[in-house]
């Protein structure tokens, strides 16, 4: 894997600069690194764990060609147990997407006894209810009670189509679950999977008839990523193997539930977020909450959230400890949808590159000594 993978298509380049970038970032990596700059070999738990997930990115990648960086940054947030808005256009590749990462996570035969399915897509439309999302309590003649029948949010992987097409009402029903894990119905609360996963999208052309996420919903989306369509090259791939990847049997290509929440416990275990980096979250987050440019900053639940979303693309990309790189790639995608802008400000890249760049040079240096 590669670390441009995570910019090749949306409208965030590499971070800001922040001088002699290269040194820099060697600089910290060997202040950060448990070693002091001599990165030793991954332990064997956290090497077991890489091995999932990178199965888990192979997987995927077998169906969705040229979007290596959303793939990513999709199993990122999957891991670190967070939410992913995409603003995409129609036929983009969001549903293949959502159903191969959700078709390549199992269960055993035996373990749905709560009626949770590997993958679910919800299409959101106007004249949607919060019981066509949650489920709702059926009336059984034969027992004379009422039973609760599970909604498509009862999954590994939630597909929300539209989301922003959707009344507030519903766009509310979401909110308990992308939060807690669970649904309320009928003053009974019904527990979701450890492992429960939302990818939204929505349009960010078409504004007819739409109702536009409100920041407490926005802020329950680790990430929002901004696509774009893909390259010349791998829109040709697609169009000559379509034929092959729709036949092509996936059935013995996957992993287990159990196998992603042991990696996420591993991860969270075994990559180290030194004092220094946490630090220079802190102050990026207070740069942007001062700055006359933005009329609302991010909140501190985005940097608890951040912390686990750093260490697995730590891991991912070979490493035990968290480094400025990680934030650097990261940091626009946590970011954008949770700061708002002032009146006449539109370009949020060079607000937070200006926001970040001394937090980082102070990280740098701290880190020479």
């Amino acid at each position: 894997m590669t670390s441009e993978s995570v910019t090749d298509n949306n409208e965030f380049s590499p971070a800001p600069d922040i001088g002699d970038k290269a040194t820099a970032v060697e600089s910290i990596e060997g202040r950060l690194s448990p070693a002091g700059g001599n990165q030793q070999p991954a332990s064997s738990e956290l090497s077991q764990a890489v091995a999932v997930l990178e199965k888990l990115q192979n997987c995927v990648r077998k169906q969705v060609l040229g979007r290596d960086d959303v793939i990513e940054l999709s199993i990122i947030a999957l891991v670190a147990d967070g939410h992913v808005l995409l603003e995409d256009f129609p036929g983009s590749g969001k549903t293949t997407l959502a159903k191969a990462l959700g078709e390549a996570i199992v269960s055993p035969s035996d373990d749905n006894k709560e009626g949770i399915v590997p993958f679910r897509r919800i299409q959101f439309t106007p004249d949607l209810l919060p019981s066509d999302v949650t489920g709702v309590p059926v009336f059984d003649a034969n027992s004379s009670a009422f039973h609760f029948r599970h909604g498509p949010i009862f999954a590994h992987v939630v597909l929300a189509d539209e989301i922003n097409r959707t009344s507030p009402k519903v766009q509310s029903a979401m909110l308990e679950a992308m939060g807690e894990k669970q649904v309320t119905v009928d003053n009974v609360t019904y527990p979701l999977d450890e492992l429960f996963f939302v990818i939204a999208t929505q349009n960010p052309l078409d504004l007819v008839g739409t109702y536009p996420l409100p920041t407490p919903q926005l802020d329950r989306f680790l990430f929002k990523i901004s696509m774009r369509h893909i390259d010349r090259d791998a829109e040709l791939e697609v169009l000559g193997t379509w034929q092959a990847r729709r036949q092509a049997d996936t059935t013995g290509e996957t992993i287990t539930r159990d196998e992603v929440l042991t990696a996420r416990a591993m991860i969270d275990k075994s990559v180290t977020i030194s004092p220094a980096i946490k630090t220079t979250l802190v102050d990026i987050s207070i740069n942007l909450r001062e700055d006359d440019r933005v009329m609302q900053g991010n909140s501190t639940r985005s940097l608890v959230l951040m912390l686990p979303a750093l260490q697995v693309r730590a891991a991912l990309h070979g490493r035990s400890y968290v480094s400025a790189d990680d934030i650097e790639n990261l940091a626009p995608y946590i970011l954008q949808h949770r700061v708002e802008l002032a009146p006449g400000v539109s370009d949020f890249k060079k607000v937070l590159a200006d926001c970040m760049r001394d937090p980082m040079e102070t990280l740098a240096r701290n880190t020479i000594k």
